[in-house]
């Protein structure tokens, strides 16, 4: 560890100077290099050992921190002469304007279904019969009616006709997401087919998915009862003008349709404190007022021309637009920050397994090596007892061997079953070297639990065959009265592929 005298630790805070032992402790970094890596790494001690093993990028953090740091201020709010007279006179500056009222999120409530106790309903029953006849009545009347041409037609009938021929309570109450496609059906059947696109779930749904995505979100109530829905529709509504705009992405609308008749719709309309039809609203999250807020930031009522229309939409978004640009750039600040530091988790953590695999790797290779070093050692350990084994049973064997007979005088060695006849010439072989010498005064004993194996094989030259140390067959049942036979070695503890070749003539 280098020495400390060219920077003064006391300079750093408590937590600081801890950090710094642990981070040299793991690394064994000198303190004049650890100091500026932990400090670029927020002193993280994990995140500054592991840019020390896996190499230092681009720090990602501090861009992600600057951006956010210099998140662009919403532009100053301008308001033009037209909208202030939309508005019924000139409106406050940005600085001093009142605040945008809530945008209230509208889940449709399904109907409880009264059932009157059955006294009561025996008692109604002629009322409701006669109620259906008059109803029935009614209708054939329309449907006979809407044959005439529309000028001619009853206002009354052409009412029911476009809402199907149902008063608003016998409509029957769907799901949201099932009255969002009727909607859309009649629509086109009511105007035909048309590019503007509405949302296709309830309004809930629609003001939600304007929260999570930061955007603007069109409401619109039409009403078939009103005289100006019709022309307010194909004029204004359905212009190209205004479909293009919704429908470009880059101006980020969402439009929800309803009808006034549909108990979803209805029930919008008295949240939104609907009073006049057509009706039409922009809402969107509204930062300065809270983070969680959908506000209404324009109220668009009754018939207008497209380019009016149009120009009330394009004015609350210019509003608008910057404060939810500064949310979203705020977001992927954040999402950049809360990627960065899960790729840095993720980094630290495949380090971690990194090195435990190498230390299990370690550890396995010593165990191995140690294993074999006592296998090792054991395998000598066994080998020099067997050998001693070995030249114990030599000693005692040669001990248990026949003197040869006198030279110059010829035996012929019949060897009967019982001394094993081949056997007993295999140990001769064996002891030679030792029947050679004296043998020892005292007494050597048979090893016990021994086996001995011969290290020689003894086989006659022509033909070749080899006479296995056997207990129940002799050499003279093998060789006749007599032959050439030639030891050789097998031992297996020796390279030397040379054999030691002594020639045993026997009658």
């Amino acid at each position: 560890m280098a020495s400390t005298a060219d920077f003064d630790i006391s300079q750093l805070s408590a937590d600081q100077q801890e950090a710094l032992q642990q981070y040299t402790d793991v690394t064994s970094q000198e303190i004049m290099d650890a100091v500026p890596l932990l400090q670029r790494s927020q002193w993280n001690v994990q995140i500054a050992v592991a840019k020390f093993f896996d190499g230092e990028g681009p720090d990602l953090v501090a861009e992600a921190q600057a951006a956010q740091n210099h998140t662009p201020r919403a532009s100053a709010r301008h308001e033009n002469l037209q909208e202030s007279f939309l508005e019924g006179g000139p409106r406050p500056s940005s600085a001093s304007r009142q605040r945008p009222e809530p945008a209230p999120r509208v889940v449709p409530q399904l109907p409880v279904i009264y059932r009157p106790p059955f006294l009561l309903t025996v008692v109604f029953t002629p009322f409701q019969i006669g109620y259906r006849v008059f109803a029935g009545v009614i209708r054939f009347a329309i449907y006979i009616l809407s044959f005439l041409p529309r000028p001619l037609r009853p206002r009354a009938v052409t009412s029911s006709i476009r809402r199907g021929w149902k008063a608003p309570s016998e409509r029957r109450v769907t799901l949201p997401k099932e009255t969002a496609e009727r909607f859309r059906r009649e629509f086109v059947e009511e105007y035909g087919e048309q590019d503007l696109v509405f949302f296709d779930g309830g309004h809930a749904q629609a003001l939600d998915a304007a929260k999570k995505d930061l955007k603007f979100l069109l409401t619109v109530l039409i009403s078939p009862e009103h005289d100006d829905t019709e022309s307010f529709v194909k004029s204004t509504l359905l212009s190209p003008e205004v479909v293009s705009f919704v429908n470009d992405p880059a101006n980020n609308v969402i439009v929800w349709g309803g009808n006034v008749l549909d108990s979803e719709a209805y029930q919008v309309a008295s949240e939104y404190m609907c009073t006049k039809y057509p009706f039409s609203c922009l809402v969107c999250l509204t930062p300065k007022e809270g983070s969680t807020r959908m506000s209404i930031v324009k109220r668009l009522t009754g018939p207008m021309t497209p380019a009016a229309y149009l120009a009330g939409i394009e004015t609350a978004i210019s509003k608008y637009a910057p404060d939810l640009d500064g949310v979203r750039l705020e977001r992927a600040s954040q999402a950049v920050v809360r990627n960065l530091r899960s790729e840095q988790d993720s980094a630290y953590e495949r380090s971690l397994a990194r090195d435990r695999e190498r230390a299990r790797q370690r550890k396995e290779a010593a165990a191995a090596a140690a294993a074999a070093e006592k296998r090792a050692l054991e395998e000598a350990e066994a080998a020099t007892r067997q050998e001693e084994l070995r030249q114990q049973w030599r000693k005692w064997r040669a001990t248990t061997i026949a003197a040869e007979p006198n030279a110059g005088v010829r035996l012929a060695l019949n060897m009967p079953v019982s001394l094993g006849g081949g056997r007993e010439l295999y140990a001769f072989v064996e002891c030679y070297n030792l029947l050679q010498e004296p043998l020892p005064d005292e007494k050597v004993a048979k090893p016990d639990g021994y086996e001995h194996k011969y290290a020689i094989q003894i086989a006659s030259v022509l033909p070749r065959e080899t006479l296995e140390p056997s207990e129940y067959v002799t050499i003279s049942e093998k060789m006749g009265r007599g032959g050439s036979l030639v030891v050789e070695d097998i031992s297996h503890d020796d390279d030397d592929d040379d054999d030691d070749d002594d020639d045993v003539n026997g009658e």
